[in-house]
């Protein structure tokens, strides 16, 4: 694509107190070498590391704080008002943006100019960076996202700025679940579109946010708050079990018939990801 017609994509990562993996996050997004990125970070204050590996990418962010915040919500919050993006998106501090990512959403979005949101696959990976499984979706289903679960991979999920605006952005009451509170309303105004193609690499590990403890019961209660709003059957305490299995089914199904659960990580992803561990990330201490 003519590099004048590609769209301009402002990202945003969000940290706290991860600089073992803050490094391997921000080099993957700029080795993408878009030509219209606007690269943004807002840390919150951290004090294990994450400023000193900050600045020494602060020529290549367009914007970057390292302040005390009021967590994940406040500091996407903070870093999408500086976003001046045509397609916007976010990378938490502990996840990885696979090659070629941003032009190939760039590309989706140029070729699909009716589609206001769309989301890609990802890869789950272990704390060291090795391949668990790869998490390849079916489309947007917004039965399935309400009554089963929030299955699109948050960053793999990239919109076009106008509508984050419409809906009203994040919403800083959500401390788990801002981004399935910001996808169900992206699926109330619009269709979401998926990428069949690998975006992402999403760190799954027990020190999690989303894994520990009272956050994953905040994040249960705030998903529950979610389907409640999006669906009124939900509202209705007898009928919940009943639309959870049948969306569930319907998941499945969906999923087989376009052999999902079959999939292998990519060849060339797996190479990366070897070739991508590196002293800054894998001896960490």
């Amino acid at each position: 694509m003519d590099e004048k017609a590609l769209p301009s994509i402002s990202l945003v990562t969000c940290s706290y107190q991860q600089a073992r993996f803050l490094d391997a996050t921000i080099r993957s997004v700029l080795d993408q070498a878009y030509p219209k990125l606007q690269y943004i970070v807002a840390d919150g204050g951290s004090t294990d590391g994450s400023l000193a590996i900050i600045e020494r990418h602060a020529s290549a962010l367009s914007w970057w704080v390292s302040e005390r915040d009021r967590g994940q919500s406040h500091a996407l919050i903070k870093g999408f008002a500086q976003a001046t993006g045509d397609i916007c998106g976010w990378l938490c501090s502990d996840d990885l943006l696979l090659p070629g990512a941003l032009n190939a959403v760039a590309t989706f979005f140029h070729e699909n100019p009716e589609i206001q949101a769309a989301f890609g696959d990802s890869i789950w990976i272990d704390i060291d960076g090795n391949p668990i499984r790869p998490k390849r979706e079916m489309g947007f289903n917004r039965f399935v996202f309400l009554h089963d679960h929030n299955y699109v991979p948050q960053p793999s999920m990239f919109w076009r700025r106008s509508l984050y605006k419409k809906v009203g952005g994040i919403r800083p009451y959500y401390s788990i679940a801002m981004d399935n509170d910001l996808w169900e309303r992206f699926s109330a105004v619009t269709a979401i579109g998926h990428i069949p193609k690998y975006l992402s690499c999403m760190r799954h590990y027990s020190e999690q946010k989303t894994l520990a403890g009272k956050w994953k019961k905040r994040g249960r209660r705030e998903g529950s708050l979610v389907t409640k709003r999006g669906s009124r059957f939900a509202r209705h305490r007898c009928l919940r079990p009943v639309l959870h299995e049948f969306a569930r089914t319907l998941r499945i199904i969906s999923k087989c018939a376009t052999g999902s659960y079959w999939a292998q990580v990519p060849a060339d992803v797996l190479l990366w990801l070897q070739r991508y561990q590196t002293p800054a990330l894998s001896n960490w201490s």
